[in-house]
């Protein structure tokens, strides 16, 4: 059995080089240069499409434009240049348990304060003066529940669902005020939205160190020291302590990541993540094996770090909430960029996108027109190339007048096969696309 599978593993290795030798796939050469980093050339020395596409879009005399728009119907024209940045490759081994850290983006928290601690009644009476006058202390103020930004944290996993924050000390007899409780830190993510049930958003946690005070503790009640007047004397009244704010927030991540792997289940997102980064999502045969987003991070030697999620299966009918739903489009929605990843081994791979950017369309009107790209998976198969250009010949008669078509770039994430063009495009989106951290402006930095 063991000898069936060795055999069968070779046939497919063997498959996929006569496949790629018999078109213009761009094969890498792994150099080493004398600055210690990998560097890559064409074997065949022409310019794949994938890099034509990128040439064209950085040249602003070219009078190319890209089909990138806004939520309001404005193109999106690039904003930096491409740089010549080289992906590391991490010589740290992968580990090979699953530790399930699944990433969480979104989540309902119930923050309670801490009630005040009551004041006292106390009357002191002394060895020499035994109606010395009212000496009931104060009681302490209740702790706070405060939401702190950190760009430390990725992830909203490391939040509770329930919060509470201490309860002051009551007030005790010869003045004696009792101690206020400590107030609860919760670290969050940048860009930590905190709504309400009804969406109205209450804070946008968007800079480091920024807090916001999700639930306040009750103030202390008064002793009844506090009371003493020239017409009350001996005053026998005192607070009782307030008590705590309790809210339910929802918390939810602004942007999770710079690229978002889009596609239908059990077309290799998961596999691919795993190909370009050190993030182990669970990859099975069956669908739906992702049900919660994984990210993985993709580093380069002018010390970039692209963070690029797994996001779980888009099914026909998402937008209405069919299968994962409204949650899957949730988590589209808050990636930088989208990769549309479709499965080469089907003979209309091309209504794979217009289903995806359909979708996206039905949830929120502009949203598959972001910047994006598109990934053709499992190059591998037999009937691939085939497939490849009936995808091509699809984009070219869909592409509007005046600009250029997507390119379709064609990876194996299982064997490994042209995963560096797929990193060079993915960098490249992101040198002309993304906005830099200026005044006044969003952004988005792992």
């Amino acid at each position: 059995m063991r000898s069936l599978c060795v055999q069968r593993s070779f046939l497919l290795r063997t498959l996929f080089k006569d496949i790629a030798n018999t078109r213009p796939l761009t094969t890498s050469i792994i150099l080493r240069a004398s600055d210690g980093y990998h560097r890559t050339k064409s074997s065949r020395g022409e310019e794949s499409d994938s890099e034509k596409w990128l040439r064209l879009m950085s040249d602003t005399e070219s009078g190319f434009s890209s089909t990138f728009e806004d939520e309001d119907g404005n193109i999106i024209s690039p904003r930096g240049q491409l740089s010549k940045a080289i992906p590391l490759k991490s010589k740290k081994p992968v580990a090979t348990t699953d530790r399930n850290t699944a990433f969480v983006d979104w989540k309902r928290v119930l923050f309670m304060g801490g009630n005040g601690g009551d004041g006292c009644i106390s009357f002191l009476h002394t060895i020499h003066t035994e109606f010395a006058g009212p000496d009931g202390g104060d009681g302490g103020n209740g702790g706070h529940v405060i939401l702190k930004a950190n760009t430390n944290i990725k992830s909203l996993a490391g939040v509770r669902s329930a919060y509470r924050a201490e309860n002051g000390e009551h007030g005790q007899g010869k003045d004696i005020i009792g101690r206020s409780g400590e107030h609860i830190f919760i670290e969050v993510p940048l860009g930590t939205l905190v709504r309400r049930f009804d969406g109205t958003i209450l804070a946008d946690l968007d800079v480091d160190g920024s807090m916001y005070i999700a639930a306040r503790g009750g103030a202390g009640g008064k002793g009844n020291h506090f009371f003493l007047s020239n017409k009350s004397r001996h005053p026998r009244i005192a607070e009782v302590g307030g008590k705590g704010e309790e809210h339910r927030y929802i918390l939810e991540m602004k942007c999770v990541a710079h690229v978002g792997l889009v596609g239908f289940p059990n077309v290799g997102k998961s596999t691919l993540l795993r190909a370009v980064s050190r993030a182990r999502p669970r990859v099975a045969c069956y669908p739906f094996t992702t049900l919660n987003p994984y990210v993985g991070v993709v580093q380069f030697d002018d010390y970039v770090q692209l963070a690029v999620a797994d996001l779980p299966g888009l099914i026909p009918g998402a937008h209405e909430n069919r299968g994962l739903g409204i949650d899957f489009l949730k988590h589209v929605e808050r990636c930088v960029c989208l990769m549309y990843v479709i499965d080469l081994s089907l003979s209309e791979s091309w209504s794979q996108l217009e289903d995806l950017m359909h979708e996206l369309e039905c949830f929120k009107p502009g949203l598959s027109r972001k910047p994006h790209a598109i990934i053709g998976n499992k190059y591998d198969h037999p009937n691939a190339p085939e497939n490849l250009e009936k995808l091509k010949k699809f984009l070219i008669e869909q592409a509007p007048e005046g600009t250029i078509p997507l390119p379709v770039i064609p990876v194996s994430a299982k064997f490994g096969g042209n995963i560096k063009e797929f990193i060079d495009h993915m960098r490249g989106l992101y040198d002309l696309y993304h906005e830099e951290k200026v005044e006044n402006n969003e952004s988005f930095e792992w």
